[in-house]
């Protein structure tokens, strides 16, 4: 029992239940941020390029709008950017994280020692 754990996730998802953004893809979408590269976040998170690039387009698809730009190859290579509107999501789901974190930890350790008290 000592090893049980009470989790929690957020994301975003349509008005028929289909969950499109949430903290893993965020994950990514930081990495591309950062690294200024899709190739690099994909290595870094051991992501398939076929998968990622279905889930990027209907993230898009799902918000109507992009949340990253591309920009191909010549001599230095190409590079992918997250878009105004990509980054100020990542931003938002920051701040809920800074803002609620611990007090979502803390009710959810309640929450199993509670639970650990009955079973």
């Amino acid at each position: 029992m000592g090893n049980l754990a009470l989790k929690y996730k957020i994301w975003l998802e349509t008005g028929n239940n289909e969950g499109i953004l949430g903290d893993g893809k965020l994950k990514l979408l930081k990495t591309i941020s950062e690294t200024g590269s899709l190739k690099v976040a994909l290595e870094q998170h051991d992501l398939s390029y076929r998968k990622t690039w279905d889930n990027l387009r209907k993230i898009e698809e799902a918000l109507g709008f992009s949340v990253i730009e591309r920009q191909r190859g010549g001599k230095t290579g190409g590079n992918t950017t997250l878009t105004p509107k990509g980054q100020a999501i990542i931003n938002a789901f920051d701040k809920f994280h800074e803002k609620h974190d611990n007090f979502l930890k803390e009710a959810l350790k309640e929450t199993l020692d509670e639970i650990k008290e009955h079973i």
